[in-house]
């Protein structure tokens, strides 16, 4: 499905008032993301995981220098993109990219249109309801909602014109622990169904109960990818040092004493 191949991504800047250099960003990232599979892309804040997303679409600013080569079913994204269909979709982390001028419902029909697909009145309203909104949400602003239901509201957007491949940046943010878990079993039924999914997200202990693997990002740098099930006691199973740092960084496991580790290995 999508093929990420020595992706990398840096952005130029003025080095005083005539020359330019380039900030590297994003260093040789390979990812292949299949049907049917969710892969949670977890790593520190300022790893570069939502620059990922963004350049998979082609919306990175105009600074942007990327080297590299991103393919959706053997074609380049710009001309996927362009066949019939929805071929790719975004859930963008910020709660920004919804229309404040608009009625929640008037944008969910725009994007079932523009995804080819005719949805009813009352298809719109089981989409909501897939994700926790009643119909009263089609009547409201974005201003008229809460941030978690601006936030499930963006995934409804994104899905309902039933795309091939679903990248969710942090969709899971904000949300309640019962909401959060209805979003994932959602991108997990979509997965089961054929479509695939890239889950960027720092939430590691929820994406790996619903991901099949975790690709692992650190300062732009993809580590490598594990099983998602590696992720479980003390991280015995996982072959990378990070991958096992970050683990056992969480609340439930040992908490302080994975930073030490990783520090170790690196040196």
């Amino acid at each position: 499905m999508l093929s990420v191949e020595s992706l990398s991504i840096g952005f130029l800047r003025y080095d005083g008032l005539i020359h330019r250099c380039e900030v590297p960003a994003l260093d040789g990232i390979d990812l292949k993301v299949d049907r049917g599979e969710i892969i949670a892309l977890v790593g520190a804040s300022g790893a570069g995981k939502s620059l990922l997303a963004h350049a998979l679409f082609g919306i990175l600013p105009e600074n942007a220098v990327v080297r590299g080569s991103i393919s959706l079913n053997g074609e380049p994204v710009e001309a996927a993109n362009g066949g019939k269909g929805p071929r790719m979709a975004l859930v963008p982390q910020s709660l920004s990219h919804l229309d404040p001028l608009a009625r929640c419902g008037k944008q969910l029909l725009w994007a079932a249109q523009r995804g080819g697909k005719t949805k009813t009145m009352a298809d719109l309203v089981t989409t909501l309801e897939s994700f926790g909104l009643d119909a009263e949400v089609m009547r409201l602003y974005p201003h008229q909602v809460s941030g978690g239901m601006a936030r499930r509201l963006l995934l409804a957007i994104a899905t309902i014109g039933e795309p091939d491949l679903i990248v969710a940046d942090e969709p899971t943010r904000g949300l309640d622990p019962n909401a959060a878990d209805n979003v994932l079993r959602h991108l997990r039924r979509l997965a089961d169904r054929g479509k695939a999914v890239l889950l960027i997200t720092h939430d590691l202990v929820t994406a790996v109960s619903h991901a099949d693997r975790v690709a692992i990002l650190e300062q732009g740098r993809l580590l490598g990818i594990e099983p998602a099930n590696a992720f479980s006691e003390d991280g015995r199973r996982l072959t990378l040092p990070y991958a096992r740092a970050l683990w056992l960084a969480m609340p439930g496991n040992q908490f302080t004493t994975a930073p030490l580790e990783w520090e170790a290995a690196r040196a």
